[in-house]
């Protein structure tokens, strides 16, 4: 009897949205089992008592996920919930050994967790691309009659079955791996930057939560250099109970090096700025004190409609912070920013690298 199984869509689906976002599956995976040995014994004429040749079995084929590049969602396995390796051969005659099964190496993103449901155990972080662990082992081929054969029992008519796979339940998780992440309020302004940075193309309009699924985005400098940026959904207040987008929406961010915190300097709904950012940055610190300890870069956006500065100029005093100020809508500050991050990015990462 096979355990049920699941794939959850975390992310909520936006309107006309072609491509879902799923970080989280359940699937079942097993191992190839062992060719069974074969009983025979050779027969050719004017060979009388030619003996045991009963080949071994084949191995069964492993179970392997491998982090590659080019995936940024588990959406492969919303339609596949059982995955499984080729068994191996059985052995036969003349002491032929049975054909060994193929591997089954899985890809999944890089950022991908991989749990044993039944033990509640994390087998393995494959956070770089190229990592590879095995999950399951593929059983061993059993022994022919001709292993058996001594001298006081020259014709064994017995051979070993093949070991049975080694078979889990998996879940996998992702958490998106980026150099900076993107936070805010909703609709302050996250996804046009992100457009304006990068090639990646968000749903941009007018009114909160347009962001309903995190989207990544290489932002390309002068001189080869470049980082991954990522948008991400917006929070509300409880975000670290799951209200809202809730987990779904932190666990993402636990991955980046900088987090750039978008500041709305004209909300809508006669919100303040530093309210919002005091809300958010309680949610981060609520949800993870390692997260809250990240290195932030702080941009107020909008400036196209503060064009004496008199907005910023009074948010900085207030914060007592440092702010960058830009608007992702006319491009002002943009070069400016994407410059100070790689600075930043390029700092974590030698840190990173010692």
């Amino acid at each position: 009897m096979h355990h049920p199984f699941f794939i959850r869509n975390t992310i909520y689906a936006a309107r006309n949205t072609r491509v879902m976002f799923i970080d989280e599956a359940r699937i079942w995976v097993k191992a190839g089992d062992g060719g069974n040995g074969c009983i025979s014994f050779r027969r050719e004429k004017f060979i009388p008592r030619g003996g045991p040749n009963g080949g071994d079995g084949g191995r069964g084929g492993s179970v392997y996920f491998q982090a590659v590049e080019n995936l940024d969602t588990l959406m492969d396995f919303t339609g596949k919930h059982h995955w499984q390796a080729q068994n191996g051969q059985p052995g036969s005659g003349s002491n032929k050994h049975g054909a060994n099964g193929e591997d089954l190496i899985i890809g999944v993103p890089p950022g991908t967790l991989i749990y044993d449901v039944d033990l509640n155990l994390l087998l393995k972080d494959l956070n770089e691309i190229g990592l590879e662990v095995c999950i399951c082992r593929g059983g061993k081929g059993g022994k022919g009659n001709k292993a058996f054969a001594t001298p006081t029992n020259q014709t064994p008519r017995n051979a070993e079955p093949g070991k049975i796979g080694q078979e889990r339940n998996i879940r996998l998780e992702l958490k998106l791996i980026a150099d900076v992440g993107l936070v805010g309020m909703p609709n302050a302004g996250k996804s046009t930057l992100i457009s304006r940075c990068s090639a990646a193309r968000p749903k941009i309009a007018d009114y909160p939560f347009t962001t309903l699924e995190p989207v990544l985005g290489i932002v390309e400098l002068s001189g080869f250099r470049r980082f991954v940026m990522a948008d991400l959904p917006g929070l509300i207040k409880g975000a670290h109970n799951g209200t809202g987008l809730g987990f779904e929406f932190l666990k993402h961010i636990e991955r980046t090096r900088i987090i750039v915190h978008i500041l709305d300097i004209m909300p809508t709904g006669g919100f303040d700025p530093m309210d919002n950012y005091n809300a958010i940055r309680n949610e981060l610190e609520q949800y993870s004190k390692e997260l809250a300890k990240k290195q932030e870069v702080i941009v107020a956006n909008k400036i196209d409609l503060d064009p004496d500065g008199k907005v910023v100029a009074d948010l900085r005093k207030r914060l007592k912070k440092t702010i960058y100020p830009i608007s992702a809508v006319t491009g002002s500050g943009i070069k400016e920013l994407t410059e100070l991050l790689w600075q930043k990015v390029k700092k974590a990462k030698g840190i990173a690298e010692r």
